[in-house]
């Protein structure tokens, strides 16, 4: 990896982790060729991931005129082509998104766009304009983990985010590096994965109330269950004048509470690989046990107008953010009202937050 006039440059055959970007839509890394220079039609690199959405590879030409977009949907792949007058969408094929790594190709043939997994043909798309003809002059662009073009131009529109690596590509028949922002920091990709969203220690993902599953019930309140295994901040929530923190301490039992006029700690039956907070209209219940109470709070009106509910610390740099541990572990899964929670579909999540996948073995286990 060097430096080079605020950009780096990337080898199109290593490791790449997809996950770790700043911009929702913005390629993670993009490259160019002049379309003379193309001798190959053909692009193929292993693929792996447990995401079951998002933008893998794209590619175009005429400055975007034409263009095409790989992603998956629901972890089946599907193609997106836009020529002239026309928008193609076709999906199909096997599932992706099962952790294990996958050879995927793709190739033209004559009017014809193919994707092959592990030498397999799994969709095959055609495309055909009599209003313009094929140019091959000009240059040809190829991204990955997002699109160069407008989100709109989307025949059917997806969530760009994944969480997922390539290795071993080779693209057309270009020996070209990626380019990505000098502001990237290029992250490894764990050797061995397993389902859940993995917090390093460092980063969080916060989501506003409003967006999230509301209430169904006074009784039943609103709930939000964690599972997995994690030491530090779990989640805050804070609103005008009001923050709570939730901690779970060295991985012991000890949850602390934390309240802008105080803090205090106090010991919880709770599992070490469960937790249940809920929200009722005037008090914070953590597996069972009310560990706060507001007759002066309506919380329910309080989430449907819009809280922060931030998982894997506090935000901001404030000295109550600075002072608190950042979750460290691997979140197995989110429910909010029995949904499960997408943390590509956060407010805000740190680029060092994984959403999909956690390394199976020890958490510093990196390849």
């Amino acid at each position: 990896i060097g430096m080079l006039n605020e950009i780096i440059l990337i080898s199109s055959k290593g490791v790449i982790n997809l996950a770790h970007r700043q911009s929702k839509w913005t390629p993670l890394m993009q490259m160019s060729a002049n379309l003379s220079d193309i001798t190959s039609i053909r692009s193929f690199f292993e693929f792996r991931t447990l995401d079951p959405e998002g933008a893998v590879f794209y590619g175009d030409t005429k400055e975007g005129q034409d263009w095409f977009v790989l992603s998956l949907r629901d972890g089946i792949p599907e193609m997106q082509i836009g020529k002239a007058d026309i928008l193609v969408s076709v999906k199909g094929g096997r599932k992706l998104n099962d952790g294990a790594w996958h050879l995927l190709e793709l190739r033209n043939e004559g009017k014809f766009v193919v994707l092959e997994v592990n030498n397999k043909v799994e969709l095959v798309v055609g495309l055909h304009s009599k209003l313009v003809e094929d140019d091959l002059t000009g240059k040809i662009r190829l991204a990955l983990g997002g699109m160069l073009v407008d989100k709109q131009k989307l025949f059917h529109p997806f969530e760009p985010e994944i969480d997922a690596c390539i290795r071993g590509g080779h693209w057309l028949n270009l020996s070209t590096t990626w380019d990505t922002d000098s502001t990237w920091e290029p992250r490894p990709c764990f050797s061995e994965i397993k389902k859940g969203s993995y917090f390093p220690g460092t980063g969080v993902a916060m989501f506003n109330t409003s967006d999230l599953p509301g209430l169904k019930t006074e009784e039943a309140g609103i709930t939000v269950e964690i599972f997995g295994s994690w030491t530090g901040t779990m989640l805050s929530l804070q609103s005008t004048g009001f923050e709570y923190i939730l901690a779970v301490l060295d991985g012991n039992k000890d949850v602390k509470l934390g309240l802008k006029e105080g803090s205090e700690s106090v010991a919880l039956p709770r599992e070490p690989e469960t937790l249940t907070f809920t929200i009722l209209k005037h008090s914070l219940v953590v597996n069972s046990v009310t560990e706060l109470e507001k007759e002066s709070l309506d919380f329910f009106s309080m989430w449907k107008k819009g809280m922060l509910l931030t998982f894997g610390g506090v935000p901001g740099d404030s000295e109550k953010a600075k002072s608190t541990h950042d979750l460290r572990g691997c979140l197995e899964k989110i429910l909010v009202q029995g949904q499960v929670i997408d943390l590509d579909r956060a407010l805000y999540k740190h680029t060092a937050v994984s959403s999909h996948s956690c390394p199976t073995e020890a958490m510093n286990e990196l390849t």
